[in-house]
């Protein structure tokens, strides 16, 4: 999932006065003033002064004299187009299995900001983060200038994430990469102990350019001296720029296949997904290097025996890991209502936003639908709402079932991202062709004046689903 807070620079004007109470409402409607309001490739507006937004970030660490500190933190630093969240998820999970003190940063967030700020697993607590938060904010709003601007909202949470790890003297901070990787606010991090580079494809092309080689450069920018790098198999004008930015530091490039199910012992992954065995395989790689070059290769090999299966820490980690919203799925019960028969809501949940994560994700949807006996597929909620349709069409938010099997009632629902910057029909397209590949039939709601992909809104469903639980 990319982060929108690194597409645009632009930052409105604001009196930056600390708000009159401390709470959480009164952090949250300051983080909103953190928003960047430019829109993806326009360059026309920028933040005022001479410097780059890199260089703004290393002032803004040196305002909360974190320069030193971070040369401290055990970083493993991840990019990519998909996965690298999921991979990020494993590693953390692994490591704290094997007993240190983890710290993940991670974007965006599902429901809460905290969600970003991970300290041994766990969410930040609403105590310490405004703690952090208000911290960051005084000293940053005591040194605004002309030339160093209070920052967008990414920079911002990424140096608080910065200040929430030294001061919680984690043992390893998993940093996962915003946008790109070259000029992402992430990339201040100077020795990682060990990087990687999740799947790529072609996405924010209107940042990172128009082909995959272009891409793969930009994300290969998080690439240090003496910190050993893997990826996982790419196409080959991916692997070739990897390979080359690799070389240039003369640094080590593993690449990682992707685990097989014999590997667990009967375990399975946490996160579900055939995808989700090349992100674990990376995982895998990252922590073994982390461990091998911060003096813990004890840790990899409990056992006398080094070629037998994975740790058993590993295993526990791979099987444990969570991130909210990739591959994830929710049930929501429906009391009886009057006009509509008893049944159940099956959320989905995932955070595809580009062709390729979207393959992924509809075979994982359609290997879970399929799995529930006698379930009917609807659509996908997510890109247009319309007052078009009609009750021939849909019924309190959801299409009918074709299928004559209404006694179920079970619904099924695909939730995914397409901001208004996508083309919603290309990732339709691409949904429905997987899920037909995968003998699953996709009933398609539509309506006058729009083709047969219209799909609804979040916005409208949830609001229909609010009529189905206050009614009587």
């Amino acid at each position: 999932m990319g982060d929108v807070e690194e597409m645009g620079e632009v930052v409105e004007e604001h009196s930056w006065d600390s708000p009159d109470s401390g709470s959480y409402e009164a952090a949250m409607e300051a983080l909103s003033s953190f928003i960047t309001r430019q829109k993806r490739g326009d360059k026309s507006v920028a933040l005022p002064g001479k410097y780059s937004k890199l260089e703004r970030m290393m002032m803004y660490i040196k305002v909360l004299g974190l320069e030193e500190k971070i040369s401290g933190l055990r970083i493993i630093h991840v990019a990519g187009t998909k996965g690298k969240g999921s991979t990020c998820a494993f590693s953390e999970a692994i490591l704290r299995e094997c007993g240190f003190r983890t710290g993940f940063f991670t974007s965006p967030h599902l429901v809460d900001v905290r969600e970003r700020f991970r300290i041994d697993g766990l969410d930040i607590s609403e105590e310490k983060f405004l703690q952090y938060f208000w911290d960051c904010w005084n000293q940053l709003r005591d040194n605004v200038t002309e030339e160093l601007p209070m920052p967008p909202l990414f920079q911002f949470l990424t140096v608080m994430a910065f200040q929430i790890f030294t001061c919680e003297k984690v043992d390893v901070a998993i940093i996962e990469v915003g946008l790109g990787g070259r000029r992402d606010s992430t990339n201040v991090i100077k020795e990682p102990v060990v990087c990687g580079i999740t799947s790529l494809g072609m996405d924010h092309t209107d940042v990172l350019g128009d082909t995959l080689e272009k891409i793969a450069s930009h994300k290969a920018g998080i690439f240090k001296p003496n910190a050993p790098a893997f990826t996982v198999p790419q196409l080959p004008e991916a692997m070739d720029a990897i390979n080359e930015r690799a070389q240039q530091l003369g640094i080590p490039l593993g690449v990682v296949s992707p685990l097989r199910c014999e590997d667990f012992n009967g375990l399975q992954l946490s996160l579900a997904g055939d995808h989700q065995f090349i992100n674990a395989g990376l995982a895998v790689a990252l922590c073994k290097s982390w461990l091998q070059h911060t003096g813990n290769r004890g840790k990899l090999f409990a056992k006398e025996d080094h070629k037998a299966h994975l740790p058993d820490a590993f295993l526990r980690g791979l099987s444990s890991a969570r991130l909210s919203g990739r591959a994830q799925i929710v049930n929501d019960s429906i009391p009886k209502c009057s006009n509509i028969a008893s049944g159940d809501l099956i959320f989905h949940l995932d955070g595809a936003h580009s062709p390729e994560s979207m393959k992924a994700c509809a075979k994982w949807f359609s290997e879970a639908v399929k799995q529930h006996k006698n379930s009917t597929l609807w659509s996908p909620v997510n890109s247009f709402c319309t007052n078009q349709l009609t009750d021939a069409h849909c019924q309190n938010g959801f299409g009918h079932a074709e299928n004559g099997n209404h006694s179920k009632n079970v619904k099924q629902i695909l939730l995914f991202n397409c901001m208004d910057v996508r083309n919603p029909h290309v990732l339709l397209q691409q949904l429905i062709t997987t899920c037909a590949s995968s003998a699953a039939t996709v009933n398609l709601f539509f309506a006058d004046g729009y083709e047969a992909e219209l799909i609804y809104s979040i916005t409208f469903i949830l609001k229909n689903l609010q009529c189905l639980r206050s009614s009587s």
